[in-house]
């Protein structure tokens, strides 16, 4: 009975101990299997926020990224957006200013020393490099440009040399149709988006203002210039006269035609005649000859006899503004000049 009782006993612990072991077992796997969990949950977060991160990232390949800008002289390469552009332009100076880039050198203003009234702020420390017809070659290669922004009217001749300094664009010509060589500006310096936003602005105000004129864009409006090659009506072609036509302001017969300018004789000068004329004077600071020139003109007989004198309807304007500045922001100042003659507020 005893040895029975023994023989039994022992079986049960034995399977009492044999259970045990596999609880052990089963909870040393049990655990590993938690652990092994637990050390890849922050490991797949890890990853997770990592790709987060990369994804929120500008993708930087922009800045080494190859343009090529079609213009005047071919096609030119320009990599990522240029940061010391030289403009060898006044109009583009004006159209750079209004893109928000700062030239790190520019050609100077016909007027001023060296800037316009109107961009001499903005312009402040910007190294001079002489007038646009003869910009200085030996500084322009000093200041190590990445960026030259010229026209094939001025500067065709020395385009094999600039090219060689810096990639170099040029616009085809320096007429009243501004904005096409202001978009290539903009594209050249990486700013298309920008560019296209100015121009909106702009054609925005213009076609509000043409609403504002009404019946007044009836008016002739006629415009010449004085200076020591002589006397000149100003016709469609030129910077006042693409504005007049957007606006849709009349002019007289002779300058109604897309062409740029045409001298006037004094037996002639009937060709100046309409509703108003806005005329200035070109001559170099503290001369008087060419504003001479003018008052024994209007005091002529011939010129007393045009309606725009028996009406006292003559005025004389600013030539920066009316034409020589020539870009974006002269523009502007010359739609509110137009404005505030033609008594539209």
């Amino acid at each position: 009975m005893k040895r029975k009782t023994s023989a039994r006993t022992m079986r049960h612990i034995m399977t009492s101990f044999f259970s045990l072991c596999m609880l052990f077992v089963l909870a040393g796997c049990g655990g590993g299997a938690n652990q092994a969990q637990q050390t890849q949950q922050p490991a797949q977060q890890q990853a997770t926020t990592e790709q987060s991160t990369t994804a929120a990232q500008p993708a930087p390949a922009e800045a080494g990224e190859v343009r090529e800008i079609k213009h005047a002289m071919g096609t030119t390469q320009i990599k990522g957006t240029p940061q010391r552009v030289i403009i060898l332009t006044n109009e583009g100076t004006e159209a750079l200013l209004a893109l928000g880039v700062k030239p790190i050198a520019a050609v100077q203003s016909w007027e001023g020393e060296p800037w316009y009234d109107h961009i001499k702020d903005e312009m402040a420390g910007v190294e001079s490099l002489g007038f646009e017809t003869e910009p200085n070659l030996e500084k322009i290669v000093s200041l190590s440009p990445d960026l030259i922004i010229g026209n094939k009217v001025r500067h065709e001749k020395v385009y094999d040399q600039l090219s060689k300094v810096a990639p170099t664009v040029f616009a085809e010509e320096l007429s009243g149709r501004w904005k096409t060589n202001f978009a290539l500006y903009a594209e050249a310096v990486n700013k298309k988006a920008e560019g296209e936003k100015v121009l909106k602005e702009f054609d925005e105000r213009v076609a509000a203002a043409k609403e504002k004129l009404g019946s007044k864009t009836a008016t002739k409006v006629s415009v010449a210039k004085f200076s020591k090659k002589g006397v000149q009506i100003y016709q469609k072609d030129t910077f006042s006269g693409v504005l007049l036509e957007q606006l849709g302001i009349a002019r007289p017969a002779s300058q109604d035609v897309n062409n740029f300018a045409e001298f006037v004789s004094e037996e002639g000068m009937s060709v100046m005649d309409g509703d108003v004329l806005f005329y200035w004077v070109s001559e170099e600071k503290g001369a008087t000859d060419i504003t001479n020139m003018a008052k024994k003109w209007m005091d002529s007989p011939v010129f007393k006899s045009l309606n725009v004198s028996k009406n006292n309807q003559v005025f004389q304007v600013s030539e920066t503004i009316w034409n020589t500045a020539g870009g974006i922001k002269a523009a502007n100042l010359l739609l509110d000049d137009i404005m505030k003659r033609l008594d539209v507020q």
